[in-house]
């Protein structure tokens, strides 16, 4: 399947609008069960990390049961990162087609996430690079790797911030 530019942005704002919606099952569906959802951690050199096995990562999880488990912790109240409430907005940019053909895309694009809570505007910025698995009836996430732009992080970050 070949996903037009329209209907590509058309996904990546429906997946900002469930993390902003805390649509939390529709979110997960938009992930394989064998994704990578990876947030390299910047080291003393101002270099990113390169190999979650063996590098400290700010997020790694190397299959959407670890998203699941987020999730569940998310929602039973277990998560101190979400106690109280984050309300989030996200805001996504410079979408490009990296590579494409009829099996998978690959695609980075700029986003902004503002976080409130406890009264405290947070916002965090980044550049994300997904690969698509097209080979289904709908695109499905097969690798996220967020490059968190933010140097300073005062609180724990989620997958919601990003």
């Amino acid at each position: 399947m070949r996903i037009s530019y329209d209907d590509l942005c058309a996904f990546l704002y429906r997946e900002a609008r469930y993390l902003d919606e805390r649509d939390w099952d529709n979110w997960l569906a938009m992930y394989a069960e064998d994704c990578t959802f990876w947030m390299p951690a910047w080291d003393d050199d101002g270099e990113l990390t390169e190999d979650p096995q063996s590098e400290i990562s700010l997020i790694w999880y190397g299959r959407r049961a670890g998203l699941e488990d987020r999730v569940f912790r998310i929602r039973t109240e277990r998560s101190s990162a979400t106690v109280p409430d984050t309300r989030t907005n996200h805001l996504l940019g410079n979408v490009e087609v990296l590579e494409q053909d009829e099996q998978a895309i690959r695609l980075r694009f700029n986003w902004h996430t503002t976080s409130v809570r406890y009264n405290h505007i947070d916002h965090f910025c980044g550049t994300s690079f997904y690969t698509l698995d097209l080979s289904g009836q709908q695109p499905i996430i097969k690798h996220k790797k967020v490059v968190l732009k933010s140097d300073y992080i005062r609180h724990l970050i989620d997958v919601y911030h990003v």
